[in-house]
């Protein structure tokens, strides 16, 4: 693909990137995780006219979204939430037919390989309904299993138990998924690295083709944030539990290694050819629409806004479904234009975020120079360090973590911010 050469035009890859990828929220939740800070709404028993009325303004939201994103053709879709498997197969159905009526397929392509990703979390009710997702057009499934250990379940205030999800496992696989992701958590309430070690064995064990391991964190404004300011909430000492937290991250990499997962990115690890299309599409700033509550869209650059823009939907159920419905802007306050600056730093802490680094070049293309000219002493600091490598395997001026570099990446990407 050819691009601008010089300016600091976004041109290099999200103006000529045919493509799109498609984030629905749906924000329903039996129980609300006492750590969770996402846009989710208590739904503990089913109700199929609140689930109709929700997919009606998803559609509505798509009806209206779908002009800024007219010319580009489906990548990936991607049902996160809260519990979008709480859905009937129907609504799902209902969701992935919409998003496939609004955008074409790639050329050359009869859209059948479209990765369409629902989460699932562990449950009786949900299992019975994989086979009818796996008929509405879902083909690829995220698992919340967040540990084997029903003591860690316990405390991270989980719905599920060890054995609902085992059985949601092989349900998954006898529903004939085309790829199954398994999530962990560490670092959690009195979770001790055996304890962790055993997850990632008993997931090796059951051989799933992509696994994520996300540490946990204690955000503002939740029950754990005001367990953590009680001393309530069982986490080891900050300086102790960062010493868990490497040790668990280097298990994790070593016995997935061996088993023939590849760690593409910080979190993520996937069998060769199967890592997650949708969730590279952040890592490399390519457009994404987001529809439903709280969700937030990446819009491709245009002539007055070159360097993209973000857009998060309104987080209250009631005023996201009455703005729809009155044809009305469901998003929570102005769009954000990036700025230049802004948009150098994501390009920047994204793309570590991936194992494979910073493309310099691409960098240069998109904005005017390679890294090194707007983050010199930033690059020399952290090399010196050993947390960043430059040029390394790759082209000179290339930036990629460095092993120590992806167990304190947070200080690493502080600087590009």
């Amino acid at each position: 693909m050819r691009a601008r050469a010089s300016g600091e035009a976004r041109g290099a890859v999200a103006l000529t990137d045919p493509t799109l990828g498609v984030y629905v929220h749906v924000p329903f939740c039996q129980r609300i995780c006492p750590y969770c800070d996402f846009a989710v709404v208590s739904a503990p028993t089913p109700q199929r006219d609140r689930d109709d009325r929700y997919v009606d303004a998803l559609l509505r939201e798509l009806a209206w979204r779908r002009q800024a994103f007219a010319g580009r053709s489906l990548s990936s879709l991607y049902l996160g939430g809260g519990t979008p498997s709480l859905l009937s197969p129907d609504a799902v159905a209902r969701i992935v037919d919409g998003v496939r009526a609004a955008f074409p397929a790639p050329p050359g392509s009869d859209g059948t390989d479209l990765e369409v990703t629902l989460e699932v979390n562990p449950s009786t009710v949900e299992r019975g309904r994989l086979p009818g997702f796996r008929s509405a057009g879902v083909n690829r499934v995220s698992v919340g299993v967040q540990s084997f250990h029903d003591t860690v379940l316990r405390h991270l205030g989980r719905a599920h138990r060890a054995e609902e999800g085992r059985h949601t496992l092989r349900a998954c696989r006898e529903a004939s998924f085309d790829a199954i992701s398994i999530d962990l958590i560490f670092a959690a309430p009195y979770q001790s690295l055996k304890d962790f070690a055993d997850d990632v064995a008993e997931v090796i064990a059951f051989a799933p083709q992509h696994v994520s391991t996300y540490e946990l964190t204690v955000e503002p404004a939740t029950p754990f944030a005001l367990a953590a300011s009680r001393g309530q909430l069982g986490l080891h000492e900050i300086e102790r539990r960062e010493e868990l937290a490497v040790a668990m991250v280097e298990t994790a990499e070593s016995a997935l290694g061996r088993a023939g997962f590849d760690r593409y990115e910080i979190s993520n690890y996937a069998r060769p050819g199967y890592e997650a299309i949708h969730n590279q599409r952040y890592w490399q700033r390519l457009p994404v629409l987001g529809l439903g509550l709280g969700a937030v869209s990446n819009d491709p650059p245009g002539p007055e806004t070159p360097f993209g823009v973000r857009r998060s939907n309104r987080r209250d159920l009631a005023g996201y479904q009455e703005a729809v419905a009155a044809a009305r802007s469901p998003e929570a306050s102005a769009p954000e234009v990036l700025d230049a600056p802004t948009a150098r730093g994501e390009a920047v802490f994204l793309a570590l975020r991936a194992l494979r680094g910073l493309d310099a070049a691409r960098f240069a293309r998109e904005f005017g120079g390679p890294p090194r000219q707007f983050y010199a002493p930033a690059i020399e600091e952290l090399v010196c360090q050993g947390l960043l490598e430059e040029g390394g395997g790759g082209a000179p001026g290339d930036l990629r973590l460095t092993a120590r570099g992806r167990r304190f990446s947070d200080g690493v990407f502080e600087h590009f911010v």
